[in-house]
């Protein structure tokens, strides 16, 4: 089995959201993103890992499922690169998207 490589690629605020049903309080202009995750970070999913080491757990729980999937040969028609896929984690205020690839 391949190890896995999961990249951050992009990450988004729905502030009118988080106004209308969230708890954070904050000013126009504030950065209401994940601050779990940077741009641009990189984890590796190898044998015997659980989760791969500073991942957020809320986050591993939705995109596992691909990572495991990739891990053991699997493709996503729907990608232009054999062995990625694209995948964000479900926090409907602040998701986060993340490349998984096969390497």
């Amino acid at each position: 089995m391949a190890d896995v490589k999961i990249t951050v690629i992009d990450k988004i605020a729905k502030q009118e959201l988080q106004r209308q049903y969230g708890v954070m309080d904050f000013k126009d202009g504030d950065d209401t993103t994940c601050d779990r995750f940077k741009i641009g970070d990189t984890f590796t999913y190898g044998d015997g890992d659980i989760v791969p080491s500073g991942f957020c757990a809320w986050a591993w729980a939705d995109i596992h499922r691909d990572v495991v999937a990739l891990k053991n040969g699997a493709n996503f028609r729907s990608k232009k690169q054999e062995g990625t896929q694209i995948a964000c984690c479900t926090d409907g205020f602040r998701p986060v998207f993340f490349k998984i690839e096969r390497i």
